[in-house]
């Protein structure tokens, strides 16, 4: 598909005038999120999802009683996790899906989120400790892997309990527990053994709310990242249908396509690309100055796995043995020894925290302080 000369520089002027202004990824992430709030006006006071958040910071940890809300509407997890969450994230994803919402039970307040999902399929950490990448491995492969492994997308705890309690490690320790290998086996068949996730910031912040979490979680290496941030919805959505009337009435992606905003925005860039090259070289290289200045804003991520206490998931998962091995630390993985070793980091967090009066009490949601939110902490 070649656009004509003028709808060339329409479409390109549409992705200049919108990246252009942005430094940083959180110049970016901020403007996404404020748009998207819009939408969800503004709640009197005291009646706000930010009533629902932990908020009871006079708690010690050792005091808290966690509980893992496994039957969460997919509706309440939305609404509350775009109140909480610095990130836009998709409501509607394909493949397997848990929903959690997590609650200290003397409050019965949330203190955060996790959503896990179907891995993705490329990922150059995954594709190191496997040996090759998974696309090019034979179909019995990657059925292992597909009923074998779980990603986590949401790892968000409500601020400023993440803060004060270390909370994104709790929820991470959750995700790798064998509460949640249970769940996914119950679920999906199984067994899994594998559960991997990627920190939000990767050269923007020297560390990750996953550092620290040996053995349940490990670092291994650092993903890649070749792509422009997505275009918010209202410019997105309009040029979706505008090319989609210029290629004869049909969607550049089908509407069923994994990752399809993605995937739509990086066609249209390539149209783009070509177009303008074919009619103004000048142009041409503008825009792929720009396209280059907003892969910028993107970053390689860390990426994290666990193995739930199993020594030889990647023997199991390259198919060169049928039966997965216990490590001696297998039981460390019980969910009620990951909280225990939660709890010790977290009152050391905190009694730190209220000794040099560093406690933050005021929770943050987007409909309630976002100008005070601190995206990259």
């Amino acid at each position: 598909m070649i656009l004509n000369r003028e709808d060339s520089f329409y479409a390109a002027n549409i992705f200049t005038d919108y990246f252009k202004n942005f430094n940083r990824i959180d110049d970016y992430l901020r403007r996404i999120k404020l748009e998207r709030m819009e939408s969800f006006g503004n709640s009197l006071p005291g009646i706000g999802p930010e009533t629902d958040m932990f908020s009871d910071f006079d708690i010690h940890p050792n005091d808290m009683d966690i509980i893992i809300k496994t039957n969460t509407k997919s509706s309440e997890f939305d609404m509350y996790l775009q109140y909480t969450s610095s990130h836009c994230n998709e409501t509607s994803i394909p493949g397997k899906t848990f929903k959690w919402i997590v609650l200290e039970k003397n409050t019965k307040k949330i203190i955060g989120f996790i959503r896990l999902g179907s891995p993705t399929i490329n990922s150059k950490p995954r594709n190191d400790f496997l040996g090759k990448p998974l696309d090019t491995m034979n179909s019995d492969v990657m059925a292992r892997f597909n009923s074998s492994a779980i990603m986590g997308f949401v790892i968000i705890p409500t601020q400023p309990f993440g803060y004060n309690y270390l909370g994104g490690k709790l929820l991470a320790g959750i995700a790798c527990s064998h509460f949640t290998r249970r769940e996914c086996n119950k679920k999906y068949g199984g067994p899994f053994c594998m559960f991997e996730t990627t920190s939000l910031y990767g050269s923007t912040k020297s560390s990750s709310q996953y550092d620290g979490m040996k053995p349940f979680l490990r670092y291994k290496g650092l993903t890649d990242s070749d792509f422009l941030p997505l275009l918010n919805d209202s410019h997105y959505v309009e040029l979706k249908y505008w090319f989609k009337k210029r290629n004869n009435n049909t969607l550049l992606v089908p509407n069923n396509t994994t990752s399809k905003k993605l995937k739509t925005q990086t066609m249209m860039i390539s149209i783009i690309k070509k177009s303008l090259k074919m009619h103004d070289e000048n142009s041409y290289k503008n825009f792929c100055e720009i396209c280059d200045s907003a892969r910028k804003l993107t970053e390689r991520k860390r990426q994290y796995m666990s193995d739930y206490g199993y020594e030889n998931v990647k023997e199991y998962l390259n198919f060169e043995t049928d039966t997965l091995i216990k490590k001696e630390n297998f039981d460390r993985f019980e969910l009620e020894s990951i909280i225990d070793w939660w709890k010790i980091k977290a009152a050391r967090r905190y009694e730190t925290l209220k000794k040099e009066g560093k406690l933050r009490k005021n929770v943050e949601t987007w409909n309630n302080n976002p100008e005070s939110i601190d995206i990259i902490r």
